[in-house]
């Protein structure tokens, strides 16, 4: 059974604040038949790729790129928010389309020559995910490709992403 994917993401209108349209991916998470149906997706986009670690943002992100890391047998790299990670780190600031923040990442996350699959739940502004592809070359990493279930087309996103490989599943 396929599912159309876009039906079940729902729209949170004012969130996190007004003016702002939340794609919401929980209803899709709750049903197994569904959220089987997206991690295929992932699995079939990736099996031949060439990659050592899948790197996810916090906190959605985690959900498809540990599952894809599992299922493909590669190294699991956490990118979270500020104070998050118990080690030393490199942190990477971005803004957002609502705010300003960092992402941080163990230093010894990354290999140099390492190449590295960095996976998100949305692209919105692009901020998030080239602050994640940033992190990764510091440490002397390549980027294989950035992965998003989502993609917010009209914030224009992947303008910031035009040095890195970019595929995003669904587009709104």
């Amino acid at each position: 059974m396929t599912v159309d994917l876009k039906k079940r993401i729902r729209n949170v209108p004012d969130f996190p604040k007004p003016g702002i349209l939340f794609r919401d991916i929980t209803p899709l998470l709750l049903d197994p038949e569904v959220f089987s149906q997206v991690n295929d997706l992932f699995y079939e986009r990736y099996a031949k790729l060439e990659f050592d670690k899948i790197a996810s943002i916090e906190s959605r992100g985690f959900i498809f790129g540990s599952t894809l890391a599992y299922r493909m047998r590669r190294g699991f790299i956490p990118l979270r928010k500020p104070g998050k990670l118990p080690w030393k780190t490199l942190e990477e600031r971005y803004t957002l389309e609502y705010g300003e923040t960092s992402l941080e990442m163990h230093i010894d996350a990354v290999g140099r020559g390492e190449r590295i699959l960095i996976v998100d739940d949305l692209l919105a502004t692009g901020g998030t995910a080239a602050a994640a592809a940033h992190l990764v070359e510091r440490q002397g990493g390549v980027v294989a490709e950035i992965s998003f279930l989502v993609e917010l087309s009209e914030l224009d996103g992947r303008r910031k992403l035009e040095r890195w490989p970019t595929h995003s599943f669904i587009e709104f």
